[in-house]
C-alpha cells in the first residue's frame, strides 16, 4: 500500500482526517452490541426470549470473524472511495431493515450481515490509518484507541441509549445509528479522491467454501451456547443436530485447508509458543470481561434499579477501561515488559471479583460498587491491547492477518463462552441455592415465621386486611429468597472466576519466555484483531 497516494483532497487537514476515519468505525462499533444496551427491551420489542438477543449479538461476532480474511480480496480490487460508499450504503440499507422489522427470521441473517460490512468498515479504516502514521509510537496510539473504542462500547451503548429506549421503543435506537451514518457518507464523498491504493487484483477464485464452512461453525457455536443450557444439550436434537453439523463442517474446514495452496487461515501459526500464550490470554480475558452483566443483573434484580441509574453507576466502568486503555499505551510505549504489564492487569480483575465476592447483600448502597467497577475497566483496558498485540506481534509479518483473524476467533469463543458459563451457573445454581432456602423454610422454622409475621404485621399496619397480608408477606419470602438465589449465583460465578484468574496470573509468573519480552508492532499494514 502506497502511502504516498493522495487518498483525501489537499485542503482536508490531517486531524480531520483521522476524525472522519474514526467516525466511519463509530456507527458500526455501536451496532455491534447495541441489542445488549437493555436486552429485557430488546427481547421485549421482538416478542423473544433473552437467549434470542445474545444469539443475534453472536450472529454479529461470528460474521465479522468469518469475513475477517475473505474481505482483503474486497479491499484490493475496490478503490478506497467506492469501498467506502458501497459498505456506508449497504451499512445504512442493514439499519434501515433493523429499524422496521420486529420479526426473528429476518433480524438474525441481517446481523450476520452487518457482522461482515463491520469488518470490511474497520479494516480499512485502520489500514488508512495505519498509512498516515509514519512512526511506531503513532501507530501504537491509533491501535489502542481503536481497542480502547471497541471494549469501551457496552457500557457506553447503556449510557446513551438508556433514556431513549426508556421513553421509546426499542427501536428507536437503530433509527440513531441510521442517521449517524449520514455524516460520514458526506465526509467521504466530499473529502476522498477516487484513487486506488493496489493493483487492482480480480475477484476470481474466491474461497466462498472456506468462507462458508468458517461462518457455519461459528454461526453454530454461538447457536448451541446460548441455547444449549434452556433446551439440556445433547438431549434436544435441535442442538445434537447442531453438534453433529458442526463437528463436520470443521472437519470438511480442516481438510480443504490442508489441501488448498493458499488456505483461508495458516494453521501453522500455532507452532509459535508466544502465540499460544497471547490467545490464551485473550480466552481468558474475554470469559472475565462479560462478568460485569452479572453485577449488573444484581443492580436490576437485587437492588431493583432502572437501566438507566445501571447506566449512570457503569460510567466508573468506562472511566476504568478508557484509563486502563491509555495506561497500557504509555507502558507499550515505553517498551515495558509485558509480564509488566499483564500480571497487575489481571490483578486488578482478581481484586474486583473477590471485592464482588464479599460485598454482595440484598441492601447495598450504590456507592460500595464505585470502585470494583472502576478496578474491573481498569483491569480490561490494561490488558486488551498489549495482548492482542502480544499475539499478532509473535509470528512472521507475513502470517501476520492470519494471526489476527485467529485471535478474533479466539476472543469470539471466549465470548460464547462466557454465555454459556453465565447461562449454566444462572440455571443450576440458582436452583441448587433455592431448593436448599427451601429446605429450611418451614412451618417449624422459627427465623421463617419470625420473617412472616413481621410482613403481615407491616401490611396490616397499612391497612390490609389479615387474609391477604398473610398472602402478601408469603410473596416477600419468596421474592427475598429468589434474592438471594441470585446472590448465592453471582457469588459462586465470581469465585469460579477468581479461581481462574489466580491460575492464569500463575502461568504469567512462570512462563518463561516473557522474561525479556516486550510488545510492539512490527507491520505497518497491521490490522485490527
Amino acid at each position: 500500500m502506497a502511502s504516498g497516494i493522495p487518498i483525501f483532497k489537499k485542503w482536508v487537514p490531517d486531524w480531520a482526517i483521522k476524525i472522519i476515519l474514526f467516525s466511519l468505525i463509530l456507527p458500526t462499533l455501536v451496532l455491534f452490541f447495541l441489542p445488549f444496551a437493555n436486552i429485557n427491551a430488546a427481547a421485549g420489542f421482538y416478542g423473544s426470549e433473552p437467549a434470542d438477543i445474545q444469539f443475534a449479538v453472536a450472529l454479529f461476532y461470528a460474521g465479522y470473524v468469518a469475513f475477517y480474511s475473505l474481505e482483503r480480496r474486497f479491499f484490493t480490487f475496490l478503490a478506497a472511495k467506492e469501498y467506502f460508499i458501497i459498505f456506508t450504503i449497504l451499512e445504512i440499507l442493514t439499519t434501515l431493515i433493523c429499524y422496521h422489522t420486529n420479526e426473528l427470521y429476518v433480524l438474525f441473517p441481517i446481523r450476520f450481515f452487518q457482522g461482515m460490512l463491520f469488518s470490511s468498515t474497520v479494516n480499512l479504516s485502520l489500514a488508512l490509518m495505519f498509512t498516515r502514521l509514519r512512526t511506531e509510537r503513532a501507530r501504537e496510539v491509533s491501535f489502542s484507541v481503536f481497542f480502547g473504542m471497541l471494549i469501551c462500547i457496552v457500557p457506553f451503548n447503556n449510557l446513551v441509549t438508556a433514556d431513549l429506549i426508556d421513553a421509546y421503543n426499542f427501536n428507536i435506537v437503530y433509527k440513531g445509528a441510521l442517521f449517524s451514518y449520514l455524516p460520514c457518507l458526506c465526509a467521504i464523498m466530499i473529502c476522498m479522491n477516487n484513487v486506488r491504493l493496489n493493483v487492482r487484483f480480480p475477484l476470481y477464485r474466491l474461497d466462498w467454501q472456506s468462507f462458508a464452512y468458517w461462518g457455519i461453525i461459528l454461526s453454530l457455536l454461538g447457536y448451541v451456547v446460548v441455547f444449549g443450557q434452556e433446551y439440556y444439550w445433547l438431549e434436544d436434537p435441535r442442538i445434537g443436530y447442531s453438534v453433529l453439523a458442526m463437528a463436520a463442517a470443521t472437519i470438511l474446514y480442516l481438510v480443504r485447508q490442508r489441501s488448498l495452496k493458499h488456505p483461508y487461515l495458516h494453521l501453522e501459526i500455532f507452532r509459535f509458543r508466544n502465540f499460544k500464550m497471547g490467545i490464551f490470554l485473550i480466552f481468558v480475558l474475554y470469559i472475565c470481561r462479560f462478568a460485569i452483566n452479572i453485577t449488573n443483573g444484581f443492580f436490576g434484580t437485587v437492588l431493583g434499579l432502572d437501566p438507566m441509574h445501571i447506566s449512570y453507576i457503569n460510567t466508573m466502568n468506562l472511566t476504568g477501561l478508557i484509563i486502563g486503555v491509555i495506561v497500557s499505551c504509555a507502558m507499550i510505549l515505553q517498551k515495558k515488559n509485558i509480564r509488566f504489564i499483564w500480571f497487575p492487569g489481571f490483578l486488578l480483575l482478581l481484586v474486583f471479583h473477590v471485592s464482588m465476592f464479599f460485598i454482595l447483600s440484598t441492601e447495598a448502597n450504590e456507592n460500595n460498587f464505585y470502585i470494583p467497577l472502576f478496578i474491573q475497566g481498569l483491569g480490561v483496558g490494561m490488558i486488551m491491547v498489549p495482548t492482542i498485540v502480544y499475539a499478532v506481534s509473535s509470528v512472521p509479518a507475513t502470517v501476520g492477518a492470519a494471526a489476527s483473524s485467529i485471535c478474533l476467533a479466539v476472543g469470539y469463543i471466549g465470548f460464547c463462552v462466557s454465555i454459556a458459563l453465565i447461562n449454566f451457573c444462572d440455571l443450576y445454581c440458582k436452583s441448587r441455592h433455592y431448593n436448599a432456602f427451601q429446605d429450611h423454610i418451614t412451618k417449624i422454622d422459627q427465623p421463617a415465621l419470625h420473617g412472616l409475621s413481621l410482613h403481615t404485621g407491616n401490611m396490616m399496619a397499612k391497612g390490609m386486611a389479615h387474609k391477604q397480608a398473610v398472602k402478601a408477606a408469603h410473596k416477600l419470602v419468596v421474592a427475598s429468597i429468589n434474592k438471594q438465589g441470585q446472590i448465592r449465583f453471582a457469588m459462586d460465578y465470581y469465585e469460579m472466576m477468581a479461581v481462574m484468574l489466580i491460575g492464569t496470573i500463575l502461568v504469567i509468573a512462570i512462563f518463561p519466555s516473557l522474561n525479556k519480552t516486550v510488545v510492539y508492532l512490527r507491520s505497518r499494514r497491521l490490522t485490527p484483531a
